[in-house]
């Protein structure tokens, strides 16, 4: 049984987005709904489903929003309050509909991590004290409370094996910078240079400030329907074609590829096999069919590590590979066109998901990638989905 093509995007819709508070998760959470049922010509009592991946207290849990917006949910689904989890939540709704648990499911998305910060780092993250070590892979026993800190041990790792450089790695929030400069919703529009990156200050070495993703607020609500319902729906439908689960095991580290050697991790040089790339089978493409790559770019180093991981280059060379516009709007694999967590805003990825979907529909005037057809999400941990028109 595959799941290719039975499911659609049928709708999106975004708050504004900002870096200071202006409102509490729950009515940006329904101002990005309202805007998704507008996009999709969906009404409201055609949503039997809800799922939401991160709650309290962040954001918005899934029996207040049906409370709220007067919903009558016969499937819903809420999961552990991380980010990391956009794809999961994703395929879930997918699965549901594909199931018959539902006809229409919203994936919402309402955060402020603005208003919250305090609980990400430092002596507020009581998350970060449990038994196992910290939610980021972070070590409070060490100090290291940030959750960059787990990126920054393996950007170093990396970086030691690879004798790639912090410049190298610049390339990444520059071309994510310009693609939010053709962005009118990116919070973060003004140009970035190469100097400005190592200018900036360290946030966990090796990563600079610009090296780690904005602290915002925002929503992003994305309806998924049958792939009958959405070819009758008020725009062009954007099809679920393969998707493969999120990894965990000794041999993962959230922010690393396997084998690098962080934490439990064994070393090893890895090399993807056809089943931790299963979501092109199921797709029936490859890598060459995508025309465009978005991931969850919480620290630039993840980015590298994704093209790793999927087999867009090989082990190592992807510090390399990101250079000279080659991941930029106009080259060879274009990467979170929209800005990403890096420059558009922190809406735990679902911004990257909603602008998937308005490029595969043509709708994104400087920034659209031209010819687009099939789009993948992919991350560091080991997820992804494929989209196409």
């Amino acid at each position: 049984m595959t799941i290719r093509d039975r499911t659609a995007i049928v709708g999106v819709g975004t708050s504004r987005f900002s870096k200071a508070p202006t409102d509490t998760p729950m009515r940006l959470a329904a101002q990005a709904f309202k805007s998704a049922l507008a996009d999709g010509g969906v009404g409201r009592d055609e949503v039997d489903g809800l799922v939401i991946n991160i709650g309290w207290p962040l954001g918005v849990d899934y029996d207040r929003f049906a409370e709220a917006l007067g919903l009558r949910i016969r499937f819903a689904d809420q999961s552990w309050t991380h980010g990391r989890f956009v794809g999961p939540t994703l395929q879930h709704a997918a699965m549901a509909v594909a199931t018959g648990l539902a006809r229409c499911v919203a994936c919402v998305c309402g955060v402020s991590f603005i208003q919250e910060r305090g609980l990400l780092g430092g002596p507020g993250d009581f998350e970060g004290t449990r038994e196992e070590g910290g939610t980021h892979e972070e070590n409070p026993v060490y100090g290291l409370t940030a959750p960059a800190a787990g990126a920054a041990l393996s950007a170093q790792r990396y970086f030691a094996l690879y004798g790639a450089t912090s410049a190298e790695l610049g390339a990444v929030p520059i071309a994510f910078r310009k693609h939010a400069a053709l962005n009118p919703a990116a919070i973060m529009r003004s140009p970035l240079t190469l100097e400005d990156h190592q200018a900036s200050r360290f946030v966990v070495e090796p990563l600079h400030l610009f090296d780690c993703c904005l602290v915002s607020d925002g929503a992003a609500v994305v309806l998924v329907t049958s792939a009958e319902r959405a070819r009758d729906g008020a725009r062009t439908p954007v099809f679920i074609a393969g998707m493969q689960g999120m990894r965990a095991g000794p041999d993962e580290f959230l922010f690393a590829t396997p084998g690098l050697g962080i934490g439990q991790q064994r070393e090893f040089r890895y090399t993807p096999t056809e089943e931790q790339l299963s979501v092109y089978r199921m797709a029936g493409v490859t890598q060459k069919d995508v025309d465009a790559l978005y991931t969850y770019d919480a620290f630039s180093p993840l980015v590298w590590f994704v093209l790793e991981r999927f087999g867009f280059c090989g082990l190592g060379e992807a510090a390399a590979w990101t250079q000279k516009g080659r991941i930029e709007l106009h080259g060879e694999l274009p990467m979170n066109t929209s800005g990403g967590l890096l420059s558009e805003a922190h809406v735990s990825g679902w911004n990257s998901i909603a602008e998937i979907v308005r490029q595969l529909r043509g709708e994104c005037g400087e920034r659209q990638v031209r010819g687009a057809r099939v789009m993948q999400w992919a991350t560091a941990w080991g997820d992804s989905t494929i989209f196409h028109s």
